[in-house]
């Protein structure tokens, strides 16, 4: 696997992969964090691969810029949480702790991120249980274990055995989204698929989810931007 450089401003780093099952070049923007990749024909040759990417140059520029770069988790700046952006400032004490809408943070900037991770998987795993319980008691069902992940294709799943996974990301988003993806998976323990029947459901529980949807679908992916130092 090789990479490309697109110069020019900004430059554009493009890394190259070759594929099997390719039968043409093509080109993916990670909706992500803005990485490009370019897969080719196993015996592609690389000199039409540049000269791809080089007649597609504007495209690939409007892409990235469109979907922005990684944000990272430090001392000084803001991580979201519950819809609301936090100060992250620094502090002499050995806790991480919430007080009055700003994140202190142990005097530790190599450790920034890790803290402020870990301080956000809690508050979700609390979060989420809460929402699970309460609309699992609206349906008089039960689930089985509650499950956290970094998950970057879903927001959350059902199992058949009535287990339940999240995306601990969702405490960075509004509350009632975060409520919505609690609503949609306990709502799979009646329904385990995505028909009327299942929709329904989910209206009943949370009546207001088709704006929680769209909030997913157009700011969701600026969750996964932020990195917290890995």
């Amino acid at each position: 696997m090789g990479r490309y450089v697109l110069k020019g401003k900004p430059e554009v780093e493009v890394t190259l992969r070759r594929s099997s099952r390719a039968r043409r070049l093509s080109l993916r923007v990670s909706r992500l964090d803005g990485r490009v990749t370019l897969t080719m024909p196993m015996r592609a040759a690389e000199r039409d691969a540049h000269a791809f990417i080089e007649d597609r140059a504007e495209w690939l520029r409007q892409h990235v810029s469109d979907i922005g770069g990684e944000i990272p988790v430090q001392i000084g700046g803001t991580i979201p949480y519950q819809g609301q952006d936090l100060p992250i400032i620094a502090q002499t004490g050995r806790k991480t702790q919430l007080i009055d809408n700003t994140l202190y943070v142990p005097q530790d900037p190599e450790k920034t991120g890790i803290r402020v991770r870990a301080f956000l998987k809690v508050e979700a795993r609390n979060h989420l249980a809460a929402a699970s319980d309460r609309y699992a008691a609206q349906l008089g069902r039960s689930y089985g274990k509650i499950t956290l992940r970094d998950t970057r294709s879903r927001w959350g799943s059902c199992t058949s055995a009535g287990d339940l996974m999240y995306s601990w990301r969702l405490i960075m988003a509004p509350p009632e989204v975060l409520n919505y993806v609690a609503a949609h998976e306990v709502a799979h323990l009646v329904e385990m698929n995505h028909s009327a029947d299942f929709w329904a459901i989910v209206a009943d529980l949370f009546p207001d989810h088709r704006r929680c949807r769209d909030w997913l679908n157009s700011s969701g992916n600026d969750l996964h931007r932020i990195r917290f130092g890995d």
